[in-house]
């Protein structure tokens, strides 16, 4: 696995077990990078990491929960003794809707849950990488948020509204480390499982309120994911970027 991108860089890819974090982490390490795959799973990140490595990269697999400390620190260090250092954090690992679609009658203990993974996840992480990346002469640190934020779409929304708070505050924060930060929000990304799920009716839903008329697929993230992380975007700090199709300014 080659290519010249990315090469000499460090990746960390939270939720990289599957889906969405799964293909980041191809996509960086396809373009040269080291890449570390964190996830609460932890034979799921060994397995992408186990992949990635028998196509000629470089990867490493740790278990870590993004809402613990510790085990945030655990995983920082770990991708530092393994590959020197860390370039480019990507905080992917989240929870997503379900019962996370309700506000005024979710449980306390789900609210604090959701906003554990959702946005102090991405504080944590970002705060064990800044000495790291600050001695590497800077870094990108890329917050996955969602449409949802801009839709007002209960609980769920609320967590990544707040994360695209919390992407313009560490661009401020962070700048004097040369620490660039930066948010995707995508709209629905239907793989053939969702798809499955969805009724005729809401497929409909989707598709009129998009201005491009077909479903999303994580193929489509990954060139605005990589474009963001790159010097392509050394001037892009503070934004979150929707990928969506066009749906939240059309509806």
């Amino acid at each position: 696995m080659t290519g010249a991108q990315f090469d000499g860089k460090v990746a960390i890819i939270t939720g990289g077990a599957q889906g969405i974090g799964q293909a980041y982490a191809e996509a960086f390490a396809s373009e040269g990078a080291s890449v570390v795959i964190a996830d609460i799973a932890a034979e799921g990140a060994h397995k992408v990491a186990g992949q990635i490595e028998a196509s000629g990269g470089q990867s490493l697999g740790v278990g870590a929960d993004v809402a613990d400390e510790e085990s945030v620190a655990a995983m920082i260090a770990a991708a530092v003794e393994r590959f020197g250092g860390v370039d480019i954090l990507v905080n992917n690992a989240g929870l997503h809707m379900g019962k996370y679609n309700l506000c005024s009658t979710l449980p306390v203990e789900d609210w604090r849950r959701l906003l554990d993974v959702n946005l102090l996840g991405p504080v944590l992480c970002a705060r064990h990488c800044r000495s790291p990346m600050a001695a590497r002469g800077g870094g990108v640190i890329l917050n996955q948020s969602s449409s949802a934020a801009y839709l007002g779409v209960g609980a769920y929304g609320i967590s990544k509204l707040a994360l695209n708070g919390l992407t313009m505050s560490l661009a401020s924060e962070l700048a004097p480390d040369q620490i660039r930060v930066v948010g995707i929000a995508p709209g629905m990304v239907a793989s053939d499982a969702v798809i499955e799920r969805l009724e005729e009716e809401n497929k409909a839903l989707v598709l009129n309120g998009q201005l491009i008329k077909r479903f999303a697929t994580v193929e489509d993230l990954l060139g605005m994911a990589l474009t963001l992380c790159s010097d392509a975007s050394s001037f892009v700090t503070g934004q979150t970027f929707l990928v969506d199709g066009g749906f939240v300014r059309h509806v």
